[in-house]
């Protein structure tokens, strides 16, 4: 079995933020919303998302952290690491993510934005790992379903790697990708990208 496929391709990723994008600006019309993303992952998506979107949008961001043994899947200790640099109180406020699994980090942040009393609340999720759902996630806005696999690309990283890929992979074995972080070089090749970067360190 390879150590990785492509899961959604770089086309099929662009036209579907596009269709976010024009949904987002139609629903919000007249509006100036703002996108909240969490470092780091989804600021590749948002990039896209927000330039997709024909209306006066901001963005801001938090960086949260879970801790403590398997925290997530336990419903670990989560402290703010960063938070927003302006007041969202009585505005309009997209949560932009990369993924949601289990929905308990995306809960506690949706807890913390509501508590400072924005005018409205909604979440933007480019993957929605559903089969992985502990706590229900309501979500607006959704790019793909996606299967329950490891993927790596398009903000989402291996060890910090791979984040800079346009194309969004599935890793079935991380341990060999780990030992050899070229192993997806051929399906990076086989999409039209010859020349991947950033695969090892530097």
């Amino acid at each position: 079995m390879p150590a990785a496929a492509v899961l959604f391709s770089e086309e099929q990723i662009q036209s579907r933020v596009a269709d976010l994008g024009r949904a987002i600006a139609h629903d919000y019309a007249g509006r100036s919303p703002v996108l909240v993303t969490m470092l780091k992952g989804a600021v590749v998506f948002l990039a896209d998302l927000f330039r997709a979107i024909d209306l006066p949008v901001r963005v801001d961001f938090m960086s949260i952290s879970s801790y403590g043994a398997d925290s997530e899947a336990s419903g670990g200790v989560v402290r703010i690491l960063k938070d927003l640099d302006q007041d969202i109180g009585g505005e309009d406020v997209i949560v932009v993510e990369d993924i949601i699994d289990t929905g308990l980090t995306i809960s506690y942040l949706l807890a913390t934005l509501r508590a400072r009393q924005p005018g409205s609340l909604e979440v933007c999720a480019l993957l929605d790992k559903t089969v992985r759902r502990i706590v229900p996630v309501e979500i607006k806005y959704r790019g793909f379903e996606c299967p329950d696999r490891f993927v790596i690309g398009y903000g989402l990283d291996h060890g910090e790697r791979y984040r800079n890929l346009p194309l969004i992979l599935a890793v079935d074995d991380q341990a060999a990708l780990a030992a050899d972080p070229e192993l997806i070089s051929p399906l990076l090749a086989a999409s039209g990208r010859d020349e991947p970067t950033g695969l090892t360190p530097s």
